[in-house]
C-alpha cells in the first residue's frame, strides 16, 4: 500500500520525520486516511502551511487526541513553527474547552519542548495587568464583534448573570486575547477551530464567525479550515459548521 503522489509530497513537506503507526498493522485504513487528508483535503484548502498546523493542533486539543497532538506538535516544531505560537495556541484553548481538557496538552507540550531542547519558560507574552485587564479585554471584544453586539449582550443579560459578561471581558479577552505571540487573525481562526471541533456550541460559533470576518479572515479561510479538519472532526460537525458559515454569510451580505 502506498500513498498517492500528492499525499506523499504533502506528508514529506509537512510531517517532518513522520511515520504512521498504522503502516504495518492497518495498512488499508492508513492509505485511505492519509490519501484523503493529505491529498484531497489539503489540496482543496487555501491555507498556508503554518495555518494548516495551527488548525490541526487546535482540533486535536478540542478532540482530546493527546497521542496525535504529540505527533503533530513534534512535526510542527521540526517544520519551524515558533514554540511561542504553539504555546499561545494551547493557552488560547483554555477559555473555550476548559482547563480540565487543556491541562494534559500544556503538560505534554512541556515534555516535547524539553525533549527537543527548547528551554522553558518561554518569553512572557502578557500585555495587561490586574488593573487594566477588564478594560483591555472589553476593547478587544468591541474590536472583534462591534459595540452594538457587545452592548446588546450586556443589555439582554439578567442581573444575576452579568458576572459572566465580566468574566468574558477580563478573563477570556483580557487575559488571553491581549497576549503576544499570535496575531488577531490567527487567534480568532484557532478559536473558530476549537469551537467547531466541540459539540453543541453552534451559538458561539456564529459569533466567532463574525469575529473572524471583523479581524480580517475571510469566509473562504474558514471553509479552508473546515476542509483541513474534516478527517479529524468527521462529517457531522463539519457540515454543521459549514451550514452556520453559510447562514452568517447570507446575514452579512
Amino acid at each position: 500500500m502506498k500513498y498517492n503522489p500528492e499525499a506523499q509530497k504533502n506528508i514529506e513537506d509537512l510531517l517532518v520525520n513522520y511515520k504512521s503507526i498504522f503502516t504495518d498493522t492497518d495498512c488499508e485504513f492508513d492509505e485511505i486516511f492519509h490519501n484523503f487528508t493529505f491529498d484531497e483535503c489539503i489540496n482543496s484548502s487555501g491555507l498556508t502551511k503554518e495555518r494548516i498546523y495551527l488548525v490541526i493542533l487546535s482540533s486535536l486539543i478540542s478532540n482530546q487526541s493527546l497521542s496525535q497532538f504529540k505527533v503533530y506538535l513534534e512535526c510542527a516544531i521540526s517544520y519551524g513553527i515558533s514554540p511561542v505560537k504553539i504555546k499561545e495556541l494551547i493557552y488560547q484553548s483554555v477559555p473555550y474547552i476548559g482547563m480540565a481538557k487543556a491541562y494534559d496538552f500544556i503538560e505534554e507540550s512541556n515534555y516535547v519542548f524539553d525533549e527537543m531542547g527548547i528551554s522553558l519558560p518561554l518569553a512572557g507574552q502578557s500585555t495587561t495587568t490586574s488593573k487594566n485587564r477588564h478594560d483591555e479585554g472589553l476593547s478587544k471584544q468591541i474590536e472583534y464583534f462591534g459595540s452594538d453586539m457587545i452592548n446588546q449582550m450586556h443589555e439582554s443579560t439578567p442581573d444575576n448573570q452579568k458576572h459572566f459578561n465580566d468574566f468574558l471581558a477580563g478573563y477570556c479577552f483580557g487575559d488571553f486575547y491581549t497576549r503576544g505571540g499570535l496575531n488577531d487573525q490567527d487567534r480568532e481562526l484557532i478559536t473558530f477551530c476549537f469551537i467547531a471541533s466541540l459539540r453543541g456550541c453552534e451559538n458561539q460559533l456564529r459569533g466567532h464567525i463574525i469575529g473572524n470576518v471583523n479581524v480580517g479572515n475571510t469566509f473562504d479561510d474558514l471553509i479552508s479550515a473546515l476542509t483541513i479538519l474534516l478527517p479529524f472532526n468527521g462529517f457531522p460537525r463539519t457540515l454543521n459548521a459549514l451550514n452556520i458559515i453559510n447562514e452568517v454569510s447570507e446575514m452579512m451580505e
